[in-house]
């Protein structure tokens, strides 16, 4: 299969979205993407059923749309007419080369670090070992680099996996199994205080990837038919990170009362992505 359509299909996997190439302008960046798939996770816990994104609209969260249609897939041919699946899905536009940045794909795959450290802002760098990385476009975004070096001004790595929230995979270590009953989740969001009364509330996140792999998005290619996993690689705002009583958890808390506006700007100051990561299985 071509590398660009299996990019198009983890995007889409990770977005809900249908995620199309574009010879024109890339009508969002990584950084915008990033904002779209962690406020969507985080809408989700507040119980929201849709979620605002300039560029993008009125997207639906609701839970049952989630599990009825193949989001997955990549978007229609373009002599088809989209499906009453995709028709309800939101489509994200990107052009390659404005999204992508091939001189810093790595393949870990074959790779496997032992005992060897390696450090990203004097803090422990678990690489993806196992995982084929495609890098995007972020050099030059910002006011300036330094938050993606390997220096004390960096910021640390982190794996933002699809199923990472209060409410699942990160309140296990308490025992017990998932569900949504009132009680479970008010036990969850207790579990992860960490001092004042954050409850819980903002998103998650991991330092490691084997975290990370436990709770990513899966999907099968239409294309070669075989089935990968896909984790986002980002660098954390270690200024706006919160720890959790799991040292493999961290959390960008959203503070209560915070407006649409406030919620995506806080996110887009703590998460910024670099990595696009897959794995087969």
């Amino acid at each position: 299969m071509s590398h660009s359509d299996l990019c198009l299909e983890a995007l889409s996997a990770l977005s809900s979205c249908h995620v199309v190439s574009t010879s024109g302008p890339s009508l969002f960046t990584p950084q915008d993407f990033v904002n779209v798939v962690a406020l969507k996770e985080f809408y989700k816990q507040e119980g929201f059923k849709e979620l605002e994104y300039p560029g993008l609209g009125t997207m639906s969260l609701d839970q049952d749309l989630d599990q009825d249609l193949d989001l997955y897939s990549p978007p229609p041919a373009l002599c088809e007419s989209p499906g009453p699946q995709e028709s309800l899905q939101k489509t994200i536009k990107i052009n390659f080369k404005e999204f992508f940045h091939p001189n810093y794909d790595y393949d870990f795959t074959n790779i496997r670090d032992g005992d060897t450290e390696f450090l990203r802002g004097n803090e422990r760098y678990v690489r993806p070992c196992g995982w084929r990385r495609v890098a995007l476009r972020v050099v030059q975004m910002y006011d300036n680099d330094s938050w993606l070096g390997t220096g004390k001004e960096a910021w640390p790595v982190s794996y933002h996996a699809h199923h990472m929230d209060g409410s699942l995979g990160v309140i296990l270590t308490h025992g017990g199994k998932p569900d949504h009953q009132p009680e479970f989740l008010e036990l969850a969001a207790a579990a992860l205080q960490h001092g004042g009364n954050t409850q819980g509330r903002g998103v998650y996140s991991t330092p490691d990837i084997k975290m990370a792999d436990k709770y990513c998005k899966t999907f099968k290619s239409k294309v070669d038919g075989k089935t990968y996993k896909v984790v986002l690689q980002n660098r954390i705002n270690p200024e706006k990170r919160i720890h959790c009583q799991r040292d493999d958890v961290w959390l960008v808390y959203i503070p209560e009362g915070s407006n649409p506006v406030q919620t995506r700007v806080l996110v887009q100051d703590s998460l910024r992505p670099y990595g696009l990561l897959l794995k087969q299985l």
